[in-house]
């Protein structure tokens, strides 16, 4: 980095460029002709009374013609039965092919478990039941 500096200082004394002076005084001009803006509040935008009532109104208009032309097109409901007797409930014939389930000696151990488990379940709710009262 410092041989970087050095040689742009050593190329810029090298230049030789004469500055007109209509030139210098339109640069000087400029450089003091510069004047920062003064800072201002951002203005809220104040909406009139007749724009909120304007809003408004347009909103209950387009309200209550969505509800006219939805009832328009709903069809109109159908007249009541005199007789409400329900009718009769029928049901398919369905053909029963019931079979007893083969369980294996993994699944009968565990069935034995599950019903040792609930033995015991029962015990301990009767003990619990019988401390109560």
């Amino acid at each position: 980095m410092d041989k970087l500096a050095l040689q742009l200082r050593e190329d810029a004394e090298k230049i030789d460029a004469e500055i007109s002076t209509e030139l210098d005084a339109r640069l000087s001009a400029s450089l003091h002709g510069i004047k920062p803006e003064p800072v201002r509040r951002p203005q809220r935008e104040s909406k009139s009374f007749s724009l909120w009532w304007a809003s408004s109104l347009t909103g209950v208009a387009a309200a209550l013609l969505i509800i006219v032309v939805a009832n328009l097109r709903a069809p109109e409901p159908a007249p009541a039965v005199a007789n409400t007797t329900p009718a009769p409930l029928i049901l398919p014939a369905v053909e029963w092919n019931a079979r007893s389930a083969v369980l294996t000696s993994p699944l009968e151990q565990e069935i034995d478990n599950l019903q040792s488990d609930l033995k015991k379940a029962e015990e301990v709710v009767k003990q619990d039941i019988d401390r109560l009262f």
